[in-house]
């Protein structure tokens, strides 16, 4: 795959840079490159074929990163997860934390969009809706068109991850890095103070949001707390942008762009101009 093959090459080329920041460590490309080839072996041990779908109950940590990537490069079907979710578990369970575990499930593919994946030998994504309107609904990805898009080079960002490990701006802001020999800076807590004392200690130059997240970031004045001067750019999407909350984070942060972004589990992030 074109995608895999540009990605491997980042991180080939780039190996004295930070990759991830989790829980203050940074760990570099060369860590996450070592990373990937580990799992292969691992998957290759524990006979994780081809096609099989596996969920991944994860957070952004370094070594849940390395393993999505072994899956993707493996064409698994890889169903992200985080503790915010309860869903009924495909064929695999990998679950990431302090250790790392693998076990079978027993559930056996019948859908055809999968049997379809598995048969073509394609790398798979499935995300889940979080069924605020009703029963919560899978949306399946071919992930060799979904992952093109990041094989065009872009500026290379310092960024924080805010939306969450099993949502589709969350994936699009960690392979957009990644591609770009980017820094994908991690948060425990996603709350204004938590969130800008990663941004002053990282020097973040991108933040992912919404605009709740920013509405409570000019409610709680964390910003006067901290030193957010490495900001550069602030997208928002996910839901309705306020006028007024929209008006006084220009007038605080004039240096700041701010870009509207739209996405869609089903069809991933659009490019936008604001």
């Amino acid at each position: 795959m074109h995608f895999l093959e540009h990605l491997m090459n980042v991180l080939r080329a780039n190996p004295e840079k930070d990759a991830v920041i989790w829980q203050g460590r940074a760990y570099r490309y060369a860590w996450l490159y070592e990373a990937v080839s580990r799992w292969d072996a691992v998957l290759e041990e524990r006979e994780v074929k081809p096609g099989s779908v596996v969920s991944l109950e994860a957070d952004f940590s370094p070594n849940a990163i390395g393993l999505l990537l072994a899956l993707i490069r493996r064409s698994c079907i890889v169903v992200p997860l985080t503790a915010s979710v309860e869903v009924k578990k495909d064929e695999f369970r990998l679950a990431d934390g302090e250790t790392s575990q693998i076990r079978r499930t027993g559930v056996r593919v019948e859908h055809e969009l999968l049997v379809r994946l598995r048969l073509e030998q394609r790398p798979g994504l499935i995300l889940f809706s979080s069924g605020s309107t009703g029963k919560s609904k899978a949306v399946v990805h071919d992930l060799v068109p979904l992952l093109e898009k990041f094989t065009l080079p872009r500026k290379t960002l310092r960024t924080i991850t805010f939306l969450l490990f099993d949502h589709i701006g969350g994936i699009n802001t960690l392979l957009y890095s990644l591609s770009n020999a980017g820094c994908v800076v991690t948060v425990q807590e996603r709350l204004p103070d938590p969130v800008c004392a990663e941004i002053e200690r990282h020097k973040v130059q991108l933040l992912p949001t919404s605009p709740t997240f920013l509405n409570l970031l000019l409610v709680s004045e964390a910003y006067r707390r901290h030193d957010l001067s490495s900001l550069e750019l602030v997208t928002y999407g996910t839901e309705v942008m306020p006028e007024s909350t929209l008006k006084r984070f220009h007038e605080l942060f004039p240096k700041v762009r701010l870009l509207q972004t739209y996405g869609l589990s089903e069809v991933g992030i659009l490019r936008s101009t604001s």
